[in-house]
């Protein structure tokens, strides 16, 4: 199966820890095709914390979307992510964001993710990887991202 993943940081050497996210993935079996360039973003929802680096990635991998969250799960401990507050800062955050099997739901994980059509930060990355990238509805990542131009 195909997925793409949102990767962010800020805390610690940022771009280490992309890297080692994505390494971490790959000593798990998951193949990394392709990762977006990385972009410096401001926080949202919390914005006292350092700047973050936000990256996407398309991998494969036979997991099913449950295993792939136990794996990306696992690698972020590993690289010292610690429980915190939603959209606090972190060592390393790795999303599921879209697959190629279309909507998941389930209660630990939501494909796409639930929040990526409000996410700049996420979608731009995103498009970098794949203009034509839809949304399981067959929106277009670009026209959604245009439309959030449109609202600033």
């Amino acid at each position: 199966m195909r997925y793409w993943l949102g990767l962010g940081s800020n805390l610690g050497d940022r771009r280490t820890s992309l890297q080692a996210a994505l390494s971490g993935l790959a000593a798990s079996g998951v193949r990394v095709r392709e990762v977006s360039p990385v972009y410096s973003t401001a926080p949202r929802d919390v914005p006292d914390q350092p700047e973050f680096l936000n990256a996407a990635a398309v991998v494969d991998t036979d997991l099913a979307p449950l295993g792939l969250l136990d794996v990306v799960k696992r690698v972020e401990t590993e690289l010292g992510r610690a429980p915190g507050p939603r959209s606090g800062p972190r060592r390393i955050d790795c999303d599921l964001l879209l697959w190629e099997g279309g909507s998941w739901e389930h209660e630990r994980l939501s494909i796409p993710h639930p929040r990526l059509a409000t996410r700049r930060f996420a979608l731009v990355p995103l498009i970098d990887l794949d203009p034509g990238l839809t949304f399981p509805d067959g929106r277009l990542l670009v026209d959604v991202e245009a439309r959030l131009d449109a609202l600033d």
